[in-house]
């Protein structure tokens, strides 16, 4: 007996669908992107804050040479993007999600056109990517404020020194 996808598979969109999934969305569309390697309560928290700027959110995933060429270390991302792919699809704050290979993801803006941008609150507004074009168009920008100080580097950290309790930390 065969099982038919799980129904977050439906979320997934190879980039040169995005504009015409995004455009399917309810507005206003929220977008957001990032590596996303290892999902934790920081991650969750912020794209809950995220999908409640608007009726739905779009985010794009860095592909895994993305994300080595931002420098987290040769051994990022530890999570393939398919998996980050499919646990992101899952989450119930998300309704599209895309990837991206570029080093930053201003076409995948530029193909949803959202009406709001959102980072996650490290990033001073005027550092992101896209958020002249976003307020161009009438669109606003947001540096969502972290509620829980979490980290993907830190929690690698974490776990390798409890298996090398001799390993200083990489902060």
């Amino acid at each position: 007996m065969s099982l038919p996808a799980p129904v977050f598979e439906d979320k997934l969109c190879p980039p040169d669908a995005l504009a015409t999934r995004a455009a399917q969305l309810p507005r206003p569309l929220v977008f957001t992107n990032g590596c996303f390697d290892i999902l934790h309560r920081g991650h969750v928290t912020c794209l809950a804050r995220a999908r409640a700027l608007g009726a739905s959110l779009v985010v794009a995933l860095n592909t895994d040479a993305s994300v080595r060429r931002l420098g987290k270390g040769s051994d990022r991302p530890i999570n393939p993007l398919a998996d980050r792919l499919a646990v992101m699809a899952a989450l119930g704050s998300v309704d599209l999600v895309t990837w991206f290979d570029e080093d930053t993801p201003l076409n995948a803006i530029l193909a949803c056109r959202p009406d709001i941008l959102a980072k996650g609150g490290d990033w001073p507004i005027e550092t992101i990517v896209g958020a002249a074009e976003v307020t161009g168009w009438g669109g606003q920008v947001h540096a969502i404020a972290f509620e829980h100080e979490r980290s993907t580097t830190r929690l690698i950290d974490t776990i390798r020194r409890s298996l090398a309790p001799d390993t200083p930390p990489t902060d």
